[in-house]
């Protein structure tokens, strides 16, 4: 593990020992995942049920199999709409799965715990905090947590700057792409967008291109057809977006249009990532931050490109940006930069 890591699995043990509360703040592409490894085993081997919960569908489907390869002596349960494992001592599951259980869990583990519903669903809050044993300890993680929860009560932190390669977050750069919902509305594509894909077609790396609504999504993908770009969308009502995101993983999609449901738990090697559209409202620091955070995964290729294609910069475009840059100056000042 880098010296982020290490650190902050220490955390993460002593918080399962003593029955804490911790939050991990990570980066993007930190390996949050793998600083769980020491802290799952140990409290696996004290017979203690362990919950690692997550808004989205789409993070158990990723997280699941990882653990399962870490611990194949184990039964892990993934939990979530429409699939209803055995409960086992080691369960991956949506936070909405968090409705079966009281004072159930030793470690509850909440991922991506500023994410949407979680984030503004009190009914999941309240389900997630009824599942873990009173006096219980309880880990968040994520790279983007909400001003509520860094005000929790006895809450420690540790805080990971940097990813677990050394290079630094790529930083995402604006562009100006004038009324772009009005030329999609006429079929055409903004020029500057048009000569982004070309080249990043070119040197054969596969774009995720977000979108502000499914509507949106519809109406570019027809405008990408018929410019010649060959693409696939997913959004939240895709009965196989699972089966779209596993083609594009294998390169057999050149170009994935997404809504918001992909800016988490996705990770592809090489990846270019753009937003059009981010001045639309939905696209707030945080999901703008972990958009960028699709970048630049991988030691293979650690400097990808992102770009916010606009109609006028917002706020919330400009603390993404200025949030990414300071996480890269403490990760420096640290020396935890290569």
């Amino acid at each position: 593990m880098s010296d982020g890591q290490k650190e902050a699995s220490n955390a993460v043990v002593r918080a399962i020992q003593h029955n804490l509360i911790l939050l991990v703040w990570a980066v993007c592409g930190s390996g949050k995942t793998e600083v769980l490894f020491n802290g799952l085993a140990h409290a696996l081997t004290n017979q203690k049920s362990v919950c690692i919960a997550t808004p989205r569908t789409d993070v158990v489907l990723e997280l699941a199999p990882r653990l399962q390869k870490v611990f194949p002596s184990l039964v892990i349960s993934p939990l979530y709409a429409g699939h209803s494992d055995p409960h086992s001592q080691f369960v991956v599951s949506t936070t909405h799965q968090m409705i079966r259980f009281k004072n159930y869990f030793d470690v509850m583990i909440i991922d991506e715990v500023d994410a949407f519903p979680y984030s503004v669903d009190s009914s999941l809050q309240y389900n997630v905090d009824k599942a873990r044993k009173q006096g219980g300890s309880l880990i968040y993680l994520t790279a983007t947590p909400s001003p509520l929860i860094l005000k929790k009560e006895n809450l420690q932190i540790v805080r990971i700057p940097s990813r677990y390669h050394g290079f630094p977050l790529p930083i995402p750069t604006c562009h100006w792409s004038g009324n772009w919902r009005k030329k999609i509305n006429k079929g055409h594509l903004p020029n500057i967008l048009i000569q982004w894909l070309k080249k990043q077609v070119s040197e054969r790396k596969p774009v995720l291109l977000f979108l502000p609504s499914i509507k949106i999504i519809n109406q570019t993908k027809d405008v990408f057809e018929k410019n010649h770009f060959r693409c696939e969308s997913v959004h939240s009502e895709d009965e196989n977006r699972a089966e779209k995101v596993l083609r594009f993983r294998n390169k057999e999609i050149p170009i994935l249009l997404s809504s918001t449901i992909l800016e988490r738990g996705i990770t592809i090697e090489n990846i270019s990532v753009a937003v059009i559209g981010a001045e639309d409202e939905v696209f707030t620091e945080s999901a703008l931050v972990q958009i960028a955070g699709r970048a630049g995964r991988s030691k293979t290729f650690p400097d990808g490109d992102v770009r916010f294609f606009h109609y006028g910069k917002t706020n919330a475009m400009l603390e993404a940006i200025k949030h990414i840059k300071k996480m890269n100056v403490e990760a420096r000042e640290k020396g935890w930069l290569n």
